[in-house]
């Protein structure tokens, strides 16, 4: 086997999603299997540099993991001709200008989304990647989750007929912070920090929808911070500024409606985190992070509303499992693995700022429906 070794720039992995996903579950998950099989005898050997704010928390991340190389100059780490690729999992407000830098020297980008604070400033991002010659990448993980992938192949297979409606439901109780430590960073409830659950969440109901039911093409959407009072990090009250609930409608491409409901301020009352329910003329489906359940026209009960009796049906237990039928990897693995295919062997890849982009944009046009009461149609993003 011939070892080719692409060293990656890691900036903000000392951050939860950054450390755990990417770093631990990735990176570090693809050394331990040898590095990542490109075929006719090669493997890709994916080397990181860490890089972040914080020297002493870089310092003990790399000791933990057997890794040498970590950095608090990231121009210093930019300037370096032997990196390959630029990874940002930094709060968003940092981000623009981080990935900027990178892509103005040349290197490949791959990055957590929101891409920027706003839709110019991402598109702006997708311009320079493009005139610069960098491949580009944005992480969109929940296209690569079990459940996800179980739907997707009911797509292909034609099982619905005609989509008619798609109903999310996502969220989790997020404590306060005073009495129990919140599982939250406290920055995600400030909006000047770029804070809320609409730009954090709208990304991910964008490439969701866009990649399995068609492109919105309008969004209604009402936002509230439904706590107003929370406790940070170092047990300091502070309020709320940014919202922490949000109910959106999106009109799709084709005539679908989807309706998600996106909460930090909810208990959870269904199997997985995120559950999302498909309608179709010839069957319908319910999948979460891993499972997908089915109920086709042909074994549809015929439910009779009467309020005055108690409910006999068993109405979970008339739904199908969707089988495995594939070994499922993790997600932000998977979608690493493409990325530096895409880098080193320049296979397809079309999960890039563009459609970061696009995720910003909603996310934007949410808000903004939300301020102004009404629905507003979301024009195709182009270069």
């Amino acid at each position: 086997m011939t070892r080719r070794t692409v060293r990656i720039a890691m900036n903000g992995v000392t951050g939860r999603m950054g450390h755990r996903q990417h770093l631990v579950r990735s990176i570090l998950a693809l050394r331990e299997q040898g590095g990542l099989d490109l075929g006719d005898g090669e493997v890709l050997w994916p080397e990181p540099v860490l890089v972040g704010r914080r020297e002493h928390a870089l310092r003990a991340l790399a000791e933990r993991h057997g890794l040498t190389e970590w950095s608090t100059d990231l121009d210093a780490v930019l300037a370096d001709d032997g990196i390959d690729v630029y990874f940002d999992a930094q709060v968003t407000s940092a981000r623009v200008g981080a990935l900027t830098k990178a892509i103005e020297a040349g290197k490949h980008v791959y990055t957590e989304k929101p891409t920027a604070a706003d839709a110019a400033g991402a598109l702006a991002l997708a311009r320079l990647a493009r005139d610069k010659g960098v491949k580009h990448g944005v992480v969109q993980d929940k296209l690569f989750l079990p459940g996800l992938l179980k739907l997707k192949r009911l797509i292909d297979g034609g099982f619905f007929g005609e989509i008619l409606s798609v109903r999310g439901e996502f969220g989790y109780w997020v404590f306060e912070g005073d009495w129990q430590d919140a599982q939250r960073p406290s920055w995600n409830y400030r909006a000047e920090d770029g804070g809320g659950i609409v730009v954090d969440m709208f990304p991910h109901w964008e490439y969701v929808l866009h990649e399995l039911f068609g492109r919105v093409t309008s969004v209604t959407a009402h936002v509230a911070t439904h706590v107003p009072r929370r406790w940070d990090e170092q047990g300091k009250p502070y309020d709320a500024t940014a919202d922490d609930a949000a109910y959106g409608i999106f009109q799709l491409e084709g005539g679908a409606v989807a309706q998600i409901n996106s909460s930090w301020a909810v208990r959870v009352h269904r199997d997985e985190l995120v559950e999302f329910q498909v309608d179709g003329t010839h069957g319908s489906a319910v999948a979460g992070l891993r499972d997908c359940r089915v109920q086709h026209r042909s074994a549809t009960p015929k439910p009779v509303w009467n309020p005055d009796i108690p409910a006999t049906e068993p109405f979970r237990d008339q739904w199908q499992e969707v089988p495995d039928n594939a070994a499922f990897d993790n997600g932000f693995k998977a979608q690493w693995e493409l990325f530096l295919r895409h880098v080193v062997l320049d296979e397809p890849y079309h999960w890039d700022l563009l459609a970061g982009a696009r995720g910003v944009q909603l996310a934007e046009l949410g808000l903004r429906s939300a301020a102004e009461g009404r629905r507003l149609d979301v024009p195709e993003v182009t270069l």
